[in-house]
């Protein structure tokens, strides 16, 4: 027979919590947690920033294991409301679900109504590559494989640590992903200091991506061709994990993703993901429906998990 923790029900009650908050809430425009880590994060870089790995394995150090010492303090708390509590404002403060569906709408909506400057402008939000020469098809193709790729790291790798980790998985993972945006990109200042960050978030984002994958397969109208793409794309990214969300999102939407990118005047070739067209701007709706239904399916999923994970006999 089991029986289930006190802890086990408080964590999957704030975890349940944090998730509705943040459909409701969204985040702040001013003020957020993630912001204010961002700007401790690039005040350490200045004292710590030499070109060589070690500089980073320190920065990376003293950013993540920061704040996870002060989430552990949290996960101490003994009270089960007051932990419900802080693994719900935990768990609000790192998922960006909610944001990232309305910016996939936001530039839907600007596409459909022919302002592609408005789109241009927008797109910077989702993602890193250079707008300015985009047309529509392909600012629809750069929103489609951001809302791949950041269903994983906004929501589904968070939910996946917090399961299993409570408030120290929840903002130790944050914190690494956020790093890895700000200097694990390959870039001459960043080659050699960011690669500490950068293999930290690979590991960290290693099974959650192939869960975002494996959902999306799930949420697809033909499972078996989604399942397919998957199988057969997601390792040609050269991402070990975008790939497997770009490729799942390919196949459940029928489309092709991949292709010529332009970083700030860097141009990457992508190997092509998926058997069907290219992404048109009505595919971006039907991309934040499967990035809804991939989140509410991991959130659902989460809350099980973490209350599954502290039964005992």
């Amino acid at each position: 027979m089991f029986i289930w923790s006190e802890r086990a029900r408080s964590r999957a009650a704030g975890i349940a919590a944090g998730v509705l908050v943040d459909a409701l809430v969204a985040d702040p425009r001013a003020g957020h947690p993630v912001a204010l880590f961002g700007r401790a994060a690039a005040g350490i870089e200045r004292r710590l920033y030499g070109d060589a790995r070690p500089n980073g394995v320190l920065h990376v150090l003293v950013c993540v294991g920061g704040v996870t010492g002060v989430a552990v303090a949290a996960e101490r708390v003994r009270h089960p409301v007051a932990h419900a509590a802080l693994t719900a404002a935990a768990t609000w403060a790192v998922l960006g679900g909610t944001t990232l569906a309305r910016e996939g709408a936001y530039l839907a909506q600007a596409l459909e109504g022919g302002d592609l400057d408005r789109a241009r402008a927008r797109l910077p939000h989702l993602c890193g590559r250079d707008p300015s020469e985009l047309e529509a098809s392909e600012v629809a193709r750069a929103t489609v494989e951001s809302l791949a790729e950041n269903t994983s790291d906004a929501v589904v790798a968070p939910l996946f640590w917090g399961a299993l980790a409570g408030v120290p998985g929840l903002l130790a993972y944050r914190a690494a992903n956020t790093l890895d945006a700000m200097v694990g990109h390959r870039s001459p200042r960043y080659e050699r200091f960011g690669w500490a960050a950068a293999r930290l978030d690979d590991v960290a984002n290693f099974v959650p991506a192939r869960i975002t994958g494996l959902l999306a397969v799930a949420a697809a109208p033909d499972r078996r061709r989604a399942l397919a793409v998957l199988a057969r794309d997601g390792h040609r990214h050269p991402s070990p994990n975008a790939g497997r969300c770009e490729a799942a999102f390919a196949g459940a939407l029928g489309v092709t993703l991949g292709g010529v990118n332009v970083y700030a005047g860097r141009t990457e070739h992508r190997p092509e993901m998926g058997d069907g067209r290219g992404p048109e701007v009505s595919d971006i709706r039907r991309a934040v429906r499967l990035t809804r239904v991939v989140s509410w399916a991991a959130a659902g999923l989460a809350v099980a998990a973490a209350w599954s994970l502290g039964r005992r006999r």
